[in-house]
């Protein structure tokens, strides 16, 4: 039987590293894992469609489904999820003290659309109470110059961001010209272990677990999408996909749990991995549409109040029809 030939695009994760080692199989297809850096695989497959399927930006891709741009369709599948009150960077001794100096502040970001970004700013309006116009938004590259914003925004009453084409957010930061970064990428001074920048929260691992545990939310930062003419031509293809990168998800999942060897080079990686277990249940990294649900609803409300979606979107919206129920035996 001839197996439907397609080309997956996503970075080198263990949890989709057995797909493209052909220990787990997608019924039906012939799949051809490349894997190249996120910015690289979301700018090569919006742009040219250079394969079918692919990692792409969940804040790129609700604002295209709310423009009806209809290319491509995800899939409840998410391969990169985090936290993202790791993400606020300031300088050690600049004026940011307390969550509330950042009214006022010029605030860095590499995008406004930025998924991270819209989970960030969705902190500081709904658990920290700040007001986004209160903000004085600085967009930029984070570590070069010249990024530029990618999705048509309808920005909230009273926001104003600042572009800078020929400045990147971490040598502002440095400098003293705006006083935080939000990014899902660090300022590369801070990954150069620079002392005068610092995370916000340096206890973020704790501050974040206890935004979990009040909250239920664990962010979904990207999905995987696929060539609409692919599914159309070819309905079946979505579950097929779903059911392999589950499979692969969840062994990766096991090896991460066992403490009997050294899965991964990680101290402590069993121990880590099973406190988000104790956490989160055992299906802490969960794909599908209703473990999901919750967390999709509430990045659906923060994309749109921040003119990310230039209308509210429902979670029914964003998936193939035939993967919202199942058969039962």
């Amino acid at each position: 039987m001839t197996r439907l030939p397609l080309t997956v695009a996503t970075p080198d994760y263990d949890h989709v590293r057995d797909i493209g080692l052909g220990r787990v199989q997608a019924q039906g297809l012939d799949l051809t894992w490349l894997t190249f850096p996120v910015e690289e695989i979301f700018y090569r497959f919006i742009v040219y469609k250079e394969w079918e399927v692919s990692e792409i930006s969940m804040a790129k891709y609700v604002s295209m489904v709310a423009s009806r741009n209809t290319d491509f369709v995800a899939l409840p599948v998410f391969p990169s999820r985090m936290f993202r009150h790791q993400s606020l960077f300031v300088r050690r001794n600049g004026p940011i003290k307390k969550i509330t100096d950042l009214a006022g502040a010029r605030v860095g970001i590499p995008e406004w659309a930025q998924t991270a970004a819209v989970y960030s700013r969705g902190y500081l309006q709904h658990q920290f109470k700040l007001k986004l116009a209160s903000i004085n938004w600085v967009q930029a590259g984070v570590n070069q110059p010249g990024r530029i914003e990618k999705v048509d925004l309808k920005l909230p009453k009273g926001v104003k961001v600042e572009r800078i084409k020929d400045k990147s957010l971490n040598d502002m930061l440095v400098a003293g010209e705006i006083d935080a970064v939000m990014a899902a990428r660090p300022p590369k001074a801070f990954t150069d272990g620079d002392r005068r920048v610092m995370r916000f929260f340096p206890n973020y691992q704790d501050v974040e677990s206890e935004y979990y545990s009040k909250t239920g939310i664990f962010p979904i930062m990207h999905a995987i999408a696929v060539q609409r003419r692919v599914l159309d031509a070819n309905p079946w293809v979505a579950r097929s996909l779903l059911d392999a990168f589950t499979e692969a998800k969840n062994r990766s999942v096991q090896r991460a749990l066992d403490s009997t060897v050294t899965m991964f080079p990680i101290p402590w990686g069993a121990e880590y991995a099973q406190r988000g277990a104790e956490l989160m249940g055992n299906d802490y990294f969960p794909y599908g549409i209703e473990p999901n649900r919750k967390t999709l609803e509430t990045f659906l409300k923060w994309a749109h109040e921040q003119g990310v979606c230039q209308r509210l979107l429902t979670v029914e919206e964003l998936f193939p029809k035939q993967l919202y129920s199942t058969y039962r035996v």
